[in-house]
């Protein structure tokens, strides 16, 4: 079998890359396409990748400012030749399932979810601040992509659902069913602690759509100890909010963050995200998560068992929950057991297996209306 897996975009890191890295793991002689690499921003491994980049890569600001070119994005994935392969695996936030391959080729589109930018838009210029100007130029080429995207759905022969939430967006925008297979948590990672400290946790890139402003307003409030890890371009507005009980502690190395999150009271989750792997992390360090009623962790967070739910996005909501809750009346090694259904390995086994089911069929299909079998 001959495979191919494509990707957006590789200039940030993330829970679409997370899934990108398991999916060379499971077939680490498939190369990957993408619109473009910043390989100094990437981790080094990377370079030991088959790394197919389109001509957006050459374009100027391309890697820090990829979104000067969404238009050209669906061009872009269109260029590239897939004649050679069995099977093409995209891993979609954005366009790559744009891709056109041929009738012998099987499209299985791994979605993390239907391009938010283009469906959500009025959600998306809220959140991330547009300009009075942005968001007066910006409604044509809207229109175009959400034309071009739902048609180039049709394209895909499979989709595979990361969320029920995303699922349902799928039947929504595109007219299409799907199954789920959750995203890898490396669980092994992490661990309980017998040690827990008098902090609240929050892990992520700081962008504004994870409704950190409103989080750290909750504690200011209540006078609490918050701990922000992560760096983003949300960073210096959020400082600016923050009072003498947040700490923001920038990028944690990777070998650091399992003993910070297995210490902290609670992680804080305040966003609407499709999924959302770090909750997940911090459950197999046994610790509670208090997460905004939706999305993912509609799926993950069980209340009274791995964490509790707050319902609005307000300061008074988050510290009504903070308040309420109380971390050690749950039982750790229950809350890590809840994380090991969501695992790497249990990721990797059913990519594998609905590959291999659907190639199997689709080979038994081309068996059958050979004339020559008959």
């Amino acid at each position: 079998m001959k495979l191919a897996l494509v990707h957006d975009w590789l200039n940030q890191i993330g829970g679409a890359e997370d899934v990108l890295e398991n999916l060379v793991a499971l077939y680490p002689d498939a190369p990957v396409y993408t619109s473009l690499y910043w390989r100094e921003k990437m981790p080094a491994h990377w370079q030991q990748w088959r790394i197919h980049t389109s001509f957006i890569d050459r374009l100027p600001l391309a890697h820090k400012k990829q979104q000067l070119y969404f238009p050209l994005y669906p061009f872009a994935f269109e260029q590239f030749d897939f004649r050679d392969y069995d099977v093409v695996l995209s891993n979609k936030s954005g366009f790559c399932h744009g891709i056109i391959t041929g009738p012998e080729t099987l499209h299985i589109c791994y979605c993390l979810t239907p391009t938010r930018y283009v469906w959500r838009y009025f959600q998306y210029a809220e959140q991330e601040q547009l300009g009075r100007l942005t968001r007066a130029v910006l409604p044509p080429f809207i229109t175009f992509l959400r034309q071009w995207d739902r048609l180039a759905a049709d394209r895909v022969d499979y989709f595979i659902a990361i969320s029920e939430e995303v699922r349902r967006r799928i039947a929504k925008i595109y007219r299409r069913e799907s199954v789920i297979i959750y995203p890898p948590v490396e669980t092994e990672r992490f661990e309980p602690s017998n040690r827990v400290e008098d902090y609240y946790l929050l892990v992520g890139r700081l962008v504004p759509y994870r409704r950190i402003d409103v989080l750290i307003e909750a504690f200011n409030q209540m006078k609490r100890p918050l701990f922000i890890a992560g760096s983003g371009r949300d960073r210096e507005r959020l400082e600016a909010l923050a009072g003498p009980t947040i700490k923001f502690l920038g990028y944690v190395p990777d070998e650091d963050l399992p003993d910070l999150m297995a210490r902290c009271r609670a992680f804080m989750f305040p966003g609407e995200e499709d999924f959302g792997i770090a909750p997940l992390q911090a459950m197999a360090a046994g610790r509670p998560v208090i997460a905004y009623a939706a999305g993912g962790a509609l799926e993950t967070v069980i209340p009274g068992k791995t964490g509790t739910l707050f319902y609005e996005q307000t300061p008074e909501a988050i510290a009504a929950a903070v308040l309420q809750f109380e971390p050690n009346n749950l039982n750790s090694a229950e809350i890590r057991r809840h994380a090991e259904q969501f695992d790497v390995s249990v990721f990797r086994r059913k990519i594998a297996d609905f590959v291999a089911q659907k190639l199997a069929e689709k080979t038994r299909r081309k068996k059958a209306e050979d004339p020559r079998s008959r």
